[in-house]
């Protein structure tokens, strides 16, 4: 039989993400964004659950091919606009619209040729500090691509570095206002965090909204706000059996480095998941983990095909019992992905794309 270890997407609750975000936003169209492969639950896969997105935004261009040839006729976005002069040419093929970030995405758009002008994002850096034209010259770089035969309608558009924190989005969205408040276009502003947190404030001044990792079930504030706190539920589940049973005494060490010393006896199991499996190399002792839907702790290291957990909650699991890493379990109990991102030092956006090829994956409702 093949080795025990499935991940499983779960359409409906992709469904369901999509549609709690698009009521924290109700006056807003919403992107679902689909980069990284649908944030590592695989586009092909995501699509079904995603399809009431009313456009899907990503970054690479093959990913966007893979969208169309699923009979996607709705907007597609290009999250970072254009890499090369020859990506426009596609960008009129496919009927992308693309993020205009750059002096030199524009310059190559001046040159390009085509009877086919484009729609393009103008983006706005409004304190992120990573893409996108300043306040001050954002005006001047609006002109330019407004005199262009090649464009054909412009949006404007920012991204809040953060929305997820006190700092919140003020500061961000008084400068946007102040240098775009006069100018034609549709607006898009916010992410899962802003939608959420802020998305009755920012109201009609956001025409779209992009959710990421809500979508995918995973709360873009965490710790502050549970997954459940949001209404968004669970999109990808990690699953394992355990494939042996260790009973060990006072003194007793597990596992690479004998990082844990039990310190009485202890019976423990081991399950076919390791970090070469995806599963986070970094999380330690206590880490949590469902055994038959009953919480139980991770214990020693995790290794590269295996990690171990304490059987105390579960007297009667052994050999062949199911183990939840994250994700649902079959009696329903869920294990939110955030906390093992947590335990990791880490988000739960690493592990859903860093889940790795080896593992098997079935879609379901």
């Amino acid at each position: 039989m093949p080795r025990p270890i499935l991940s499983t997407i779960h359409t409906a609750a992709l469904g369901h993400n999509l549609a709690r975000v698009r009521a924290a936003a109700p006056d807003a169209r919403v992107w679902a964004v689909v980069k990284a492969n649908a944030y590592g639950h695989g586009i092909e896969r995501a699509f079904e659950g995603l399809r009431g997105a009313d456009g899907f935004a990503l970054l690479d261009l093959d990913e966007a091919r893979r969208m169309r040839a699923l009979d996607w006729r709705g907007p597609i976005l290009l999250l970072e606009g254009c890499f090369e002069l020859r990506d426009l040419e596609l960008c009129s093929r496919l009927g992308l619209w693309h993020t205009v970030h750059c002096d030199e995405q524009i310059d190559m758009l001046a040159t390009h040729k085509t009877q086919l002008p484009h729609r393009v994002f103008l983006k706005m850096n409004s304190g992120m500090n990573r893409l996108g034209f300043t306040p001050a010259r954002y005006r001047a770089a609006w002109t330019r691509l407004n005199a262009l035969p090649q464009v054909e309608e412009i949006s404007l558009m920012t991204h809040f570095s953060d929305a997820d924190g006190t700092k919140g989005i003020a500061a961000q969205l008084q400068a946007f206002e102040a240098a775009t408040h006069d100018l034609p276009g549709e607006r898009t502003l916010s992410n899962s965090a802003a939608a959420l947190r802020h998305g009755a404030a920012i109201g009609e001044k956001s025409d779209w909204v992009r959710p990421g990792i809500a979508v995918y079930g995973s709360s873009p504030d965490f710790p502050e706000h549970s997954a459940t706190d949001w209404g968004l539920l669970p999109t990808m589940t990690l699953a394992s059996k355990i494939i042996g049973v260790q009973n060990l005494v006072a003194g007793d060490t597990v596992g690479y480095g004998s990082s844990f010393t039990a310190d009485g006896p202890l019976r423990i199991g081991v399950l076919a998941c390791g970090y070469a499996d995806g599963y986070p190399r970094h999380c330690t002792t206590g880490t949590p983990v469902l055994v038959g839907g009953v919480r139980c702790r991770m214990v020693g290291r995790v290794s590269m095909d295996m990690l171990t957990v304490d059987l105390t909650p579960v007297p009667e699991a052994g050999i062949g019992s199911d183990v939840t890493l994250w994700g649902q379990s079959a009696t329903g109990v869920v294990l939110s992905i955030d906390e093992i991102a947590r335990a990791a030092g880490t988000v739960g956006y690493e592990l859903m794309c860093a889940l790795a090829l080896r593992v098997p994956v079935v879609v379901t409702d």
